[in-house]
């Protein structure tokens, strides 16, 4: 599972080498399998390859990150949607402002970088999610203020440099936002994807050859994995909650294919509302899914099966694929 990554790279810290985590956002299993992939295989031929990782509930970019760097499930670590709201704090938290960088929100965990800066080590993050925020009083030794048009190679030439410093770091996290932004464009089953994957390999052989050219390739343990996979989704599969309720009745709060809403009282209005929407009340939600335990879920959660999405009504432009 995504979330024991964590307890591995405190343990390989703990005997102090140095350890390079890499995310590729939206990373589909089978991508390594739909297009020629030589740098992938490369990895997988001379390393370890993990046939199977699973994600923690949900699996959205913020707390599958958060998970893969604190050990815990989503309800644990606080990090619990992409876009959250706190009622005891009568705040929001949303990936694309500046409500990120509220530490109450992340606080409820303690992350890799922080208990590694703790005992006196070194830590250095391109981009990784959360790693610019201070989080109990502590930020990486080295971080980049999260800026999505960093290329990738400024962000390796960042962590290489850090690593081979006179004083170098021993823990590095590396993100790069594809391929999900284009699955979400164009579909992770579109034809069109081939050379997005093919891209992201190619991106990773050059990670390689720089830790090769820099004698770090063979010294440090690098980790490849990704937070998230993605399935096809059609305009012709929606849910559209304002075919039920009232919009001036309800609000949402984090985005399809799990969907928060509030408050409470709209609940029997949406629960058989849909065949391919299953409605649960908080209290409701399945133990197996570890969410439920944390005051950011909301009363309501809505979930679509597998190729549908939940939206408010049939916009005039579709996003074709789910998180």
């Amino acid at each position: 599972h995504s979330m024991f990554l964590v307890y591995f790279l405190l343990v390989v810290l703990s005997y102090r080498p140095r350890v390079l985590l890499v995310s590729f956002d939206g990373f589909r299993w089978d991508y390594i399998y739909r297009v020629s992939t030589p740098n992938f295989h490369y990895a997988m031929k001379n390393g370890v390859h993990v046939k199977q990782v699973t994600n923690v509930f949900i699996t959205k970019t913020y707390p599958n990150h958060y998970t893969m760097v604190t050990g815990l499930y989503a309800e644990s670590h606080g990090i619990v949607a992409n876009e959250m709201y706190d009622p005891t704090l009568n705040e929001t938290f949303s990936m694309n402002r500046m409500e990120i960088y509220n530490s109450k929100f992340w606080e409820e965990a303690i992350p890799i970088w922080v208990t590694n800066e703790i005992e006196g080590h070194k830590s250095g993050a391109a981009m990784w999610p959360g790693t610019d925020v201070k989080i109990h009083g502590v930020l990486p030794t080295h971080y980049m203020p999260y800026n999505e048009s960093v290329s990738f190679e400024d962000r390796v030439a960042r962590l290489i440099a850090w690593f081979t410093s006179k004083e170098p770091i021993n823990l590095g996290l590396l993100y790069w936002e594809q391929p999900d932004e284009m699955g979400h464009i164009l579909g992770p089953e579109n034809p069109l994807m081939g050379p997005i994957i093919s891209d992201i390999d190619k991106k990773l052989g050059y990670l390689i050859s720089e830790l090769k050219k820099a004698k770090l390739w063979n010294v440090i343990n690098v980790i490849i994995t990704s937070d998230h996979g993605m399935s096809q989704s059609s305009s012709d599969r929606l849910i559209e909650l304002d075919q039920y309720v009232d919009r001036e009745l309800y609000k949402v709060i984090d985005y399809s294919p799990a969907v928060a809403i509030l408050p409470e009282e709209v609940y029997e209005a949406l629960v058989n509302a849909h065949p391919n929407m299953t409605v649960y009340k908080k209290e409701q939600i399945p133990n197996r899914l570890h969410y439920k335990h944390n005051s950011k879920i909301q009363p309501i959660l809505a979930l679509a099966d597998e190729g549908w999405e939940i939206v408010h009504n049939k916009p005039s432009e579709f996003k074709v694929c789910l998180l």
